[in-house]
């Protein structure tokens, strides 16, 4: 490697370096409130916060790289430019097809850190967050014994306390129970108390009023009860195979028997070839966002005026390329045998950077072709 390699190499991984910090904290930030309000809301503690943030990390930076990558090259390539450094090495005989060899190494970097995220780092981090937030559910006693507060265990299920004495006696309790569409159950109760049954937990409510509501005829019916007990272990999810996803799982444990894969998971071979062949795809994608990002401004020369309609453009078929990768996950998912057509998205992308390179190295190519044809 050069020095001039070296030099760009070292001024796209700082920039690099800098615009990934910059849009992993703006991304964490807003991920942040909504889980901190989530989490705090539901009476789970700092620590469980920031285990989770962590935890969503890496797939945050999973969105971020291919950004930063594309800002990286931009802008070294508009300094470069704007200073006459690019001028100077072009004159000195480095052709647009030698200046990209530094930028493509660069982008080869950015592709291992994707593929070290896409293929281990992201599935485990998922697994695990995924494990935790089980075990969070599971705990009863974090989501029901907090006093003065209407936690919600499930979407259908309010539950409240107005005290809890130091035996573990709940105070005053009320719990509405909506998870049938068709009857809404609201009981409440002077004292209750919590009992694990071996997996189970029952609620025992003492002195209380059931009211059952039909919601088909509006009727409503009252009882009182000296003691009632309430199941719910239902609330929870105690079945560690219900949640086994493709997502979860780390690519080598995914190549192999698709269809025991698909029976354990109950997700098509469809979905399994769109996850794994998306894990390949994605540090392709890093490579043709940074070439793009430089092809572009390179192709668009030295202006006086500044390089913004070429970053723009630049950004335009960034975001096309990216959005046509969308356009094709559905008919993969419905056939696993088009799985080429993850791949067709980066293809049209390191096609096009082709073009713009060797436009920019021949830039009168299109004229001595006319000329050869208005030849006799």
């Amino acid at each position: 490697m050069s020095r001039v390699d070296r030099y760009m190499l070292a001024q796209l991984l700082v920039l690099f370096g800098f615009f990934a910090l910059v849009l992993v904290a703006l991304f964490w930030i807003n991920r942040a409130v909504v889980l901190f309000d989530r989490l705090i809301g539901d009476g789970q503690s700092a620590f469980v916060f920031l285990e989770f943030t962590a935890l969503g990390l890496p797939r945050l930076i999973t969105t971020v790289l291919p950004i930063a990558a594309f800002a990286a090259a931009v802008y070294v390539t508009n300094r470069m430019s704007s200073e006459s450094e690019l001028t100077v090495l072009q004159s000195t005989g480095s052709g647009p097809w030698r200046l990209a060899r530094p930028v493509l190494i660069f982008g080869l970097c950015v592709a291992v850190m994707m593929t070290l995220l896409s293929h281990f780092l992201v599935p485990l981090a998922q697994s695990q967050l995924n494990q935790r937030e089980t075990e969070i559910s599971q705990n009863v006693t974090a989501r029901l014994l907090t006093e003065g507060t209407f936690l919600h265990p499930t979407e259908q299920v309010t539950f409240y306390t107005r005290q809890i004495d130091a035996d573990g006696v709940l105070r005053d309790v009320f719990l509405s129970d909506r998870r049938d569409p068709a009857v809404g159950v609201i009981y409440t109760a002077a004292e209750a108390y919590l009992v694990r049954n071996g997996e189970g937990t029952t609620l025992i409510m003492v002195d209380g009023l059931a009211q059952r509501l039909n919601t088909d005829d509006k009727r409503l019916a009252t009882a009182n009860f000296r003691d009632f007990s309430f199941d719910i272990s239902a609330l929870v999810n105690t079945d560690p195979d219900k949640d086994l996803s493709i997502a979860h799982m780390t690519t080598p444990a995914l190549i192999g028997d698709w269809d025991a894969l698909a029976a354990r998971t109950g997700q098509s071979k469809g979905f399994i070839a769109e996850e794994v062949h998306a894990r390949f795809a994605q540090p392709l994608f890093c490579i043709v966002a940074a070439m793009v990002g430089f092809a572009t401004l390179l192709l668009g020369g030295f202006s006086r005026f500044g390089v913004w309609r070429e970053i723009v453009i630049a950004f335009g078929l960034l975001i096309a390329i990216d959005g046509m990768r969308g356009v094709l996950v559905d008919p993969v998912r419905d056939d696993a045998s088009l799985w080429p057509l993850m791949y067709v998205p980066t293809t049209l992308g390191a096609l096009l950077v082709l073009g713009m390179l060797y436009q920019a190295a021949n830039p009168n190519w299109m004229r001595r072709l006319r000329r050869t044809e208005a030849a006799p």
